[in-house]
């Protein structure tokens, strides 16, 4: 064993034989007095074969002496992820290109005679050999080209612990690790002190052990990107697949709280939220969503929720032309108002010439005129007018165009569309958890009944700031006109302002990312959730999300509930998990739905907690 006592004075200028990274530049104290080296310094250090002790602490050195032909991205992040405390060194020597095309060249000249003396000798070729030159005739040719650099490069780990039985713990598994990854890791024996002072922050490298790499090789070594990815408050959304750990994450601590969901039907996407809405509602967080079949119907009617459901029959109004009385410095309520109808109107109508435009415009603010609303906020707490009242006034203009955009919403008004949104809004957003249903409505008018609800609750949530997600399943409707998708947008990019989160969810990837609007939306999301896609699509998603080949190949073959979980610039693979008593709440499954259905017990909680 050998045994080495820290100085307790620096080098001095008389010692010039030492190397100019070990020499300390001289320092003159005076007598009696302590350095910070002499604070902070163990008393010895003891250097065994396998092994440095310094102070009660433990280290062990490893090196990498053999890596695997093939790699990808980030194939060192099982490392930057183990479950102990390790100390990872990377060195990186440039080589001159010139030098390693004449190593090349002459090592191509040696491999192609070996293989041509066997073939004469009537022998078969080694398969390595073949392999070697292969890769040496690659490598030669960029190299030549420009296309890539020659590098030296090497990998030491440092094993802290507490006791030795811990150390020789610790070093087996992260060899094991290692060796699962087709990396060979050697303890540094007899090496202890230059590999312990390799891995230390002085970019000093003792032990010279190293690997010729190019620049593409070199590039998938940088392993800085951790799989880790959770915080410290809000609400699990599920497994991390790399690790084990729980991804759990505060949406309203993010730089914004909007979130979008993307995948197929059936992959889980509708589970995933309602398992998001339910845990957020214990988090005194409101929940609004609008919901084109039904499938929010059971979750609220378990929590209390209210429940309305639009068509001809029901008893649900809301008037397009309400306005949320509230005054805010430097904005126009009532312009703002008007711009939002042009959009619905144009949803409705269809594409308007100038004139039509310059004739809406007018007849808009007549007909709030004629109620009394005006610029001036004081009156714009008066009865909002009515379908009903634009029409009377389109009428009245005695303009042939005028009276052809009468003809355009006399439908909604006088013809087999009335009812809908014809009289003056009779509901309000008072319960924590409130589902506007879509079912009842044909697909054609889906899209204008969507756009009414999102600026109805617009307007609300402008009213009444307070914490809410509001989540717009099958949001593919709203991207299919370029003012509707236009509004969807604005309240995007606006939300954050009033202390809310959108969650737009789509299985239709094409409608929803065709038009600027849609990559908009997905760009102010700081949380993009991606579950199993369609060949047809992937190629989009990847574009989009800048996928690699592997996150590809996740998408197209994962499981129900499983997907990608992006969360600023950090993503994982994550699970979905619910416990069984959220399951039976909002499980889609219709086999489970069925069984709930004909039992009617809603308390015996599916031997299943996981998504199938």
């Amino acid at each position: 064993m050998k045994m080495i006592k820290l100085p307790k004075i620096p080098f001095t200028k008389n010692q010039s034989s030492a190397r100019p990274e070990e020499t300390t530049p001289m320092i003159k104290l005076k007598q009696g007095t302590t350095s910070v080296k002499d604070i902070i310094a163990p008393s010895a250090i003891e250097v065994d074969f396998n092994e440095i002790k310094i102070g009660s602490r433990y280290f062990r050195t490893l090196f990498v002496a053999g890596y695997p032909r093939f790699v990808s991205a980030n194939w060192l992040s099982p490392l930057i992820n183990f479950d102990h405390s390790l100390d990872v060194a990377m060195y990186i020597y440039p080589v001159a290109g010139k030098s390693i095309l004449d190593e090349l060249r002459r090592k191509i000249a040696e491999m192609e005679a070996e293989i041509q003396n066997t073939v004469e000798r009537g022998r078969l070729i080694e398969p390595t050999t073949k392999a070697k030159l292969e890769d040496a005739r690659t490598l030669q040719e960029q190299l030549v080209k420009g296309a890539e650099r020659f590098f030296q490069f090497g990998l030491y780990i440092t094993i802290p612990a507490d006791s030795i039985e811990e150390l020789n713990q610790v070093t087996k598994q992260v060899i094991s690790t290692l060796g699962s990854l087709m990396i060979v890791a050697k303890q540094a024996t007899m090496q202890m002190e230059e590999g312990f002072k390799t891995t230390i922050p002085t970019c000093v490298g003792k032990l010279m052990i190293t690997r010729n790499m190019d620049t593409t090789s070199l590039a998938t070594t940088f392993p800085f990107t951790s799989s880790e990815l959770t915080s410290d408050t809000g609400i699990m959304y599920g497994i991390n697949e790399h690790n084990d750990s729980l991804v759990i994450f505060d949406r309203f601590e993010l730089e914004n709280a909007n979130a979008c969901v993307f995948g197929t039907s059936g992959c889980g996407k509708s589970y995933l939220v309602k398992l998001e809405a339910l845990r957020s509602l214990m988090f005194d967080t409101e929940v609004i969503i609008v919901d084109p079949e039904a499938e929010y119907q059971k979750l609220a009617e378990a929590l209390d929720g209210e429940y309305v459901s639009f068509g001809f029959k029901s008893p649900a109004k809301i008037n397009p032309f309400d306005l949320s009385a509230v005054y805010e410095e430097g904005e126009n309520e009532l312009g703002l108002k008007i711009l939002s109808l042009h959009s619905l109107f144009k949803v409705i109508m269809g594409q308007l010439s100038a004139n039509e435009e310059a004739l809406l415009d007018r007849a808009l603010v007549m007909t709030y005129k004629m109620k009394g609303i005006t610029l001036d906020p004081a009156t714009q707490k008066k009865q909002p007018p009515l379908m009903e009242d634009l029409y009377k006034t389109l009428i009245g203009m005695e303009n042939s165009e005028a009276r052809s955009l009468a003809s355009r919403i006399e439908k909604f008004v006088r013809g087999g569309f009335t009812g809908i949104f014809d009289q003056h809004s009779n509901i309000d957003i008072t319960n924590p958890l409130t589902v506007f249903s879509l079912k009842e409505l044909e697909d054609s008018l889906r899209p204008i009944v969507m756009f009414i609800i999102l600026d109805y609750i617009w307007t609300r949530v402008k009213k009444d700031m307070k914490k809410r997600i509001l989540i717009v399943d099958e949001a593919w409707y709203m991207m299919q006109y370029p003012d509707s998708a236009n509004f969807l947008y604005s309240i995007a990019k606006r939300a954050r302002k009033y202390f809310l989160g959108l969650t737009t969810i789509t299985q239709d990837v094409e409608d929803f990312l065709a038009g600027d609007h849609g990559k908009a939306i997905v760009t102010n999301s700081a949380i993009q959730i991606l579950m199993k896609q369609s060949t047809a699509a992937i190629d989009k998603v990847a574009q989009t999300f800048y996928l690699s080949e592997g996150e590809k190949h996740l998408l197209l073959s994962a499981d129900v509930g499983e997907g990608l979980f992006f969360a600023g610039a950090n993503h994982v693979a994550v699970r979905v998990i619910a416990s069984p008593e959220e399951h039976q709440l909002i499980t889609t499954k219709p086999q489970e739905i069925l069984k709930q259905q004909s039992t009617k017990d809603f308390r015996t909680p599916p031997a299943q907690s996981e998504l199938q």
